[in-house]
């Protein structure tokens, strides 16, 4: 059975050996892209195209056509490659249409050798664009899969080459156009519509059963951007405030209160560009060969990376992608079946014949049946897709290190002071409502490039069972959570946490980080205490940034403390002034880059007094929330992700045992 994809959906390949079919309604350049781990395509011999039609495990058509056939051999890809884009656009220079939305919309088909259809997909809702990365077989937990990508280019070739990172990518493609232009006389048109159709040249197979799914947005060509430095957080993935733009940070899911934004169409880059390509990556555990038509067993670590803990890292990323793009392709599917039906039920109504009568209820009840139909599909592939990432879970989350686990996971009790910090933390969990058991673990990068605020005021969730106090008392257990991981990740001496308390409120939640001797001083009480505790940083920070920008690191004091530095802020602004405040601001934008970090667990209805002068740091800081909250705005598929934080277990005394380890740790390098 042939499975009908929507943008973004997914589908396994259980075929080595493959046809990929593109129809469409006026000659087409047809080609594929190979790209690496990182989604970069690293030359001109990483594309093959009518110039040059041939590389290993693909060959291409050698002429525009109305009509492709591409032979793939998945088990003939080099190991470098991890990622086939295949590619459509239109020949320049002809005078032929110079954008899909003037022409029928193309179609895509993977088959076998013997031309049963796998999997289809109709690029759709095409307009100004010129060239569309049509589909992408990419390797996935040892196996391939194709995903309906439907990215449109309005710059052309130039565009697309640019967006997949390839050096020289305007002259490539007008290179290729060349080529092009040289075999246009030998350019296949479209075959006649056939008499039985009538005016139609094919019968677009659309979505899930659908024929007028609507596609992609497109996009304009955009001059290359700078590669972000790891795709799955800027410096922490989710942040409170607008997100950056693809060529800054690549992908920020935003706090929807810190005013977030929509997609804007530009390049977004989700693959790991941080590391260099001299030499391939250890390989992944492999797993036993799954049978025939089967997805693979899930494997923990089977995602690029150095070590273990990138590899597992990537693959948390894989599978926090894969679940927004098999929920947005549900949503889209269920969608588009909506509107069917209703357009169906509106044509009945508009037609006295049939608005009454027999024939009437017959017909709406046909729209409504066919509706049914097509959002049962959907569910379907999404709960083969929930499934695939509901088992892969149950793998991973046992083989996480301790830093990426839950603090009820049983490697706690075996934690050991590391001698070198890791590559993330867990902050808490994230997941959608279409599968609210299916947890993804949300991981902030280290070390820390933006703070953190820690809502201790009413959110959008219903916490009315919740008084003030005890909301406040939540917040500030989080931010305990979070410290007391920071100080488990670093080796000891290597991070110092800093509390500022002014009304001694958090005494209670402080007392395991109190007790076990692990702050670097006392939490700093009443207004003296908090002009002494940020004037302390504020000079570390201005010490170390003349020492950097004089070219003098050396010349520090000699009792300077080099480790980097956690300040914890409750109850903010309680027993701030005007100058507190704005040395807070200045530790927030100015102390990350020289190892200082800010936590602060405050209500943001009781900071609004200070009016904008906050708002620059409430944007600045990733906020989090001490209750699960769907506050985490994803502007690329536009999802709402409930975050979840991770809190020590109620009675659990694991928390006690993990920071009496990093104190004795402490005392053996005194």
């Amino acid at each position: 059975m042939t499975a009908e994809l929507v943008r973004g959906q997914n589908h396994p390949l259980s075929q080595a050996r493959l046809e990929i079919r593109i129809t469409a309604g006026v000659p087409v350049v047809a080609g594929a892209a190979l790209s690496d781990e990182n989604g970069t395509a690293c030359g001109d011999e990483w594309v093959a195209h009518p110039g040059a039609p041939t590389l290993p495990g693909i060959e291409v058509s050698r002429q525009a056509a109305a009509d492709h056939r591409l032979a793939v051999d998945l088990a003939a890809m080099p190991e470098a490659v991890h990622r086939v884009n295949v590619l459509l656009a239109l020949p320049s220079g002809a005078g032929g249409p110079l954008r899909f939305g003037a022409v029928t919309a193309p179609c895509a088909a993977v088959t076998g050798l013997d031309g049963t259809e796998i999997a289809r997909y109709t690029l759709t809702g095409l307009d100004a664009e010129s060239a569309v990365v049509a589909l992408e077989l990419y390797r996935r937990q040892g196996g391939w899969k194709v995903r309906a990508v439907g990215q449109g280019y309005a710059g052309g070739l130039a565009a697309l080459f640019t967006d997949l990172g390839m050096p020289g990518a305007g002259e490539l493609a007008g290179g290729i156009q060349e080529a092009v232009a040289r075999g246009l006389a030998r350019s296949v048109a479209a075959p006649p519509p056939r008499p039985a159709d009538g005016d139609r040249t094919r019968r677009a197979a659309a979505p899930a059963g659908g024929a007028d799914q609507p596609g992609s947005a497109s996009r304009a060509a955009d001059p290359a951007p700078p590669r972000p430095a790891h795709p799955y957080e800027a410096s922490v993935p989710y942040a409170a405030q607008t997100p950056a733009g693809p060529g800054e940070r690549g992908y920020e899911p935003t706090a929807d209160t810190a005013q977030p934004t929509a997609a804007t169409g530009s390049p977004i880059d989700y693959t790991h560009p941080n590391r260099g390509h001299a030499t391939a990556p250890p390989p992944p555990p492999q797993a036993p060969p799954a049978p025939p038509g089967s997805p693979a067993p899930p494997v923990a670590g089977d995602a690029a990376g150095w070590s273990l803990d990138e590899r597992l890292y990537n693959q948390v990323w894989g599978m926090f992608e894969d679940l927004a793009r098999t929920a947005a392709a549900y949503r889209s599917a269920v969608d588009f079946a909506d509107s069917r039906m209703e357009k169906e039920l509106d044509q009945i109504l508009s037609d006295p014949r049939s608005r009454l009568g027999s024939s009437g209820d017959a017909a709406r009840e046909a729209a409504r049946a066919k509706r049914a139909q097509l959002v049962d599909q959907a569910a379907a592939v999404l709960d083969r897709d929930l499934a695939q990432l509901t088992a892969e879970a149950g793998v991973v989350e046992p083989a996480f290190p301790p830093a990426y686990a839950r603090w009820d996971n049983p490697v706690w009790h075996g934690y050991r002071v590391p001698t070198e910090p890791p590559m993330a933390l867990r902050l808490g969990d994230l997941h959608l409502p279409e599968r609210p058991a299916l947890r993804i673990p949300l991981l902030m990068r280290l070390p820390l490039e933006r703070g953190l605020w820690i809502d201790s005021g009413p959110t959008a969730a219903d916490v009315s069972f919740l008084g003030s106090g005890e909301l406040r008392q939540r917040a500030m257990e989080t931010a305990v959570s979070v410290a007391a991981r920071l100080l488990a990740a670093h080796p000891a001496g290597d991070f110092a946490v800093h509390v500022i308390d002014p009304a001694g409120s958090a005494a209670r939640e402080l007392a395991p980080l109190v007790q076990a001797g692990v702050l670097a001083a006392p939490p700093a009480t009443g207004a003296a205490g908090v002009t002494q505790a940020l004037g302390g940083l504020t000079q570390r920070v201005d010490l170390v940034q003349m020492a950097l920008r004089g070219g003098a690191a050396d010349a520090l004091p000699p009792g300077l403390d080099t480790a980097r530095h956690l300040l914890i802020v409750n109850d903010f602004p309680h027993g701030f002034d005007d100058r507190a405040v704005t040395g807070l601001r200045y530790l927030a934008d100015e102390g990350p880059s020289v190892g200082v970090h800010l936590l602060m667990v405050a209500d943001r209805q009781d900071a609004a007094a200070y009016g904008p002068l906050l708002d620059p740091l409430w944007r600045s800081l990733m906020r989090l929330t001490p209750v699960p909250d769907d506050h985490l705005a994803d502007p690329w598929v536009g999802h709402a992700w409930t975050y979840e934080p991770s809190l020590v277990p109620p009675g659990s005394q694991v928390l006690d045992h993990v920071l009496a380890q990093v104190a004795i740790a402490r005392t053996k390098i005194q």
